[in-house]
């Protein structure tokens, strides 16, 4: 995929981008060179102050894509609130333009490898679809999706992953999650059948799914594609881990009447439809209570359900009957990852599906009412209203995930690893699971607690994760604080945000200068704003001592050794010394990259 432009056309603008924002991420002139010379994988560097609006366009592609995606997976599932014409979304209105590779299957001899892709939204009227490259066709998203078109002008995943807290980026994606669940929950209540996996395109992986990150990079990758956990972090070798899964939750009365089959009158029972001839639900006729077997409809299929699937690839499985638990453990050799290969379809991607739908039951807990005011919410604190079960109370989780590392005597657990290898892991894990498709990556600041070593080297790790040509081609926008970033990026990747103070309005520009190569101090000078290459205190007090000698009467050797005793070596140090051996009053020079 490559973004071309984004156009923000809701009369009350989206968050800190105006009405009338445009902005073209690519030149007619600077695509063209980029098709017929690809030069690998190369992101966006989205760079500028805090609070500058750079996860505003995050968001704003999110917002859109999230629209896109409700009127794609229209189905009965759909809440109530979610079955409308979408003109409620925000933005209310946007232009869209963007390229994205036409899979090979649609593909014949005279075609184009790209289709140019047009999407916009008037307020009021449903979102509309172009097919640039493709005459005569120009229709609403319906005919779109109806006419099987999406496969082909939609990316196949739009990914999102924030360090922090920023929940304005994951707001759509946190709603696509209940809309995750609903599916399930509609095909269990309804005895519908369910793939195996989420319909849904966009997904929100956040520290939640970490662990389902590394496990099935560590199962499915080989020792070159996984180079650098190995030089990074030092992971060698994933030994063991445990899955314990809860199969059954005790359901109220008005949840189970969702389960009910219409006339069908449970023997000994008068009423009609008062417990559903559904086996995913179970009535102690003694204590009245409903339990409702959640892993119903991932066990059926004893060749092709999620459950047998794992089972076979275990080592072990035990079934806890006292509290309907069942437990899967793995002790890895190549054994285990050919049982993961034959079961998973050859496929990381495949297997984290399947690890994602079972971490996404455990949304559960969350009632109908908290999802609705969920799903209209335009808040900026919604992962606070949403409850965090304690570990005996998930549907899914992970145990004693060991692996050897080097360095280390014995195998250590994933917890043990710091914040930044967890980061790292992550990050470039993700883009591991997803390197064969063609996706759109959103990160908002993913090296943030990586040590400078680690970003002086992100975006070659990211092309080393990346293929970024050939049948797949993936679109990537980074929000970053980090110079190392804009260094290894050409100017035209480089996206320099700014916010009026006063309007509050946000402007996109590029570098006036060659970043690619281009000094830690020059960018941070330049781009940041940032003129001193010290800290504040350090600053503060060399400024004490620039003071002492304009006021004259020190002795210069004195005052110098003073000043190489308290500072370190740094260029406004190596200015004022020349000052003061020159005996000159010191200006305010200025590094120079």
């Amino acid at each position: 995929m490559k973004l071309l432009r984004l156009k923000i056309t809701d009369p009350a603008g989206f968050r800190s981008l105006p009405c009338g924002f445009e902005h073209h991420f690519r030149t007619e002139w600077s695509l063209q060179d980029e098709l017929a010379q690809p030069d690998g994988f190369a992101p966006f560097v989205c760079a500028g102050p805090n609070g500058s609006g750079k996860s505003n366009l995050l968001e704003a592609l999110a917002a859109i894509f999230f629209q896109l995606e409700i009127l794609r997976v229209r189905r009965s599932f759909l809440p109530e609130v979610l079955q409308n014409t979408g003109q409620d979304f925000l933005p209310v209105a946007f232009e869209l333009d963007y390229l994205i590779r036409i899979p090979s299957q649609y593909c014949g001899p005279d075609s184009p490898a790209w289709a140019k892709v047009g999407v916009w939204k008037n307020p009021g009227e449903s979102v509309r679809f172009q097919w640039v490259n493709q005459s005569d066709f120009e229709t609403d998203v319906y005919e779109v999706f109806k006419g099987g078109h999406a496969d082909i002008l939609l990316p196949q995943y739009v990914l999102g992953y924030s360090s922090g807290e920023n929940e304005i980026l994951s707001l759509p994606f946190f709603k696509m999650r209940f809309v995750q669940f609903d599916e399930y929950w509609t095909a269990l209540a309804k005895q519908l059948p369910y793939p195996g996996r989420p319909d849904a395109r966009l997904a929100y992986l956040d520290s939640g799914f970490s662990q389902a990150i590394l496990l099935c990079n560590l199962l499915f990758q080989d020792e070159t594609t996984l180079q650098p956990f190995r030089e990074d972090v030092g992971i060698e070798a994933l030994k063991e881990f445990r899955i314990i899964l809860r199969r059954s939750i005790p359901l109220t009365r008005q949840q189970a009447e969702a389960f009910t089959a219409g006339d069908y009158v449970q023997p000994g029972y008068a009423q009609p439809g008062y417990f559903a001839d559904n086996a995913a639900i179970n009535l102690d006729p003694e204590t009245g209570d409903y339990r409702l077997k959640l892993l119903h409809g991932l066990e059926g299929d004893g060749r092709t359900s999620i459950i047998e699937k794992l089972k076979r690839c275990a080592t072990l499985h035990f079934h806890d009957e006292a509290t309907d638990t069942l437990i899967l453990d793995y002790w890895v050799n190549e054994r285990t990852k050919d049982a993961f290969r034959d079961n998973f379809d050859d496929s990381a991607l495949s297997l984290f599906q399947a690890l994602q739908v079972l971490l996404t039951l455990n949304l559960y807990s969350v009632s109908d009412a908290l999802k609705s005011d969920l799903y209209t919410s335009t808040s900026y604190y919604v992962g606070e209203t949403v409850p965090t079960l304690a570990s005996d109370q998930r549907i899914m989780r992970f145990k004693f995930v060991r692996f050897t590392k080097q360095g280390v005597a014995q195998p250590m657990m994933l917890k043990e690893l710091s914040d930044g290898e967890h980061q790292l892991l992550h990050s470039l894990g993700l883009c591991l699971l997803f390197r064969q498709t063609n996706s759109l990556f959103l990160l908002d600041e993913p090296e943030t607690h990586f040590n400078p070593d680690w970003r002086a080297n992100f975006i070659t790790r990211l092309r080393q994760c990346l293929p970024g040509s050939g049948e797949f081609a993936q679109e990537m926008l980074i929000t970053t604080h980090t110079p190392f970033l804009i260094s290894d990026s050409k100017p035209e990747k480089v996206l320099v945000f700014a916010k009026d103070k006063s309007s509050g309005e946000v402007s996109i520009s590029h570098p006036p200068y060659n970043t690619l190569g281009a000094s830690i101090n020059k960018i941070t000078m330049n781009t940041f704003g940032k003129r001193e290459t010290i800290g504040g205190h350090a600053q503060a007090l060399l400024e004490a001592l620039r003071a002492r000698f304009e006021l004259g009467g020190e002795d210069k050797e004195s005052l110098i050794t003073e000043i190489h005793q308290q500072l370190g070596d740094s260029v406004e140090k190596v200015l004022l010394i020349k000052a003061i051996l020159d005996g000159n009053q010191p200006g305010n020079g200025e590094a120079e990259g």
